[in-house]
């Protein structure tokens, strides 16, 4: 079950730096967690990651968290989601979820000179998809 303090606490960052440390350590193989931040240029690399973190949600929609919205009610998860289309980067959207829709949280840690060009295929942008039509 998801909390408001996963997301804002000790536990949502926890998930985000473990996903820099592994990105890191597969780029740097020789090194551990206990030395790497001690040579120069492991820790450089470290710092200049960035992370994407998707939410998804029991009724299959997914959306990709920018940055969590404080609006007061930690009854819901309220967050700024990352639009795919370019019709809808003009504005903002922001959503409101209940906890128990929430189903699974992804961080994907890259480096800023290799972050995919694609965004991923976030369904909560998705338009209704009409039935195949056949021919009679």
């Amino acid at each position: 079950m998801f909390t408001y303090e996963w997301f804002v606490g000790a536990p949502f960052k926890a998930q985000c730096d473990e996903a820099r440390w592994r990105c890191a350590l597969r780029r740097f193989p020789d090194f551990t967690r206990n030395d790497g931040l001690d040579n120069a240029e492991f820790s450089e690399f470290w710092n200049t990651l960035r992370t994407r973190t998707l939410v998804y949600l029991r009724d299959g929609f997914s959306y990709e968290l920018k940055e969590t919205a404080d609006v007061g009610s930690r009854a819901h998860l309220t967050f700024e989601c990352e639009a795919v289309d370019d019709q809808y980067k003009v504005g903002a959207f922001v959503i409101s979820v209940p906890y128990d829709d929430v189903v699974r949280v992804e961080v994907f840690a890259v480096p800023p000179d290799e972050m995919p060009e694609d965004m991923p295929a976030i369904t909560g942008f998705r338009a209704k998809t009409e039935p195949p039509h056949t021919s009679s």
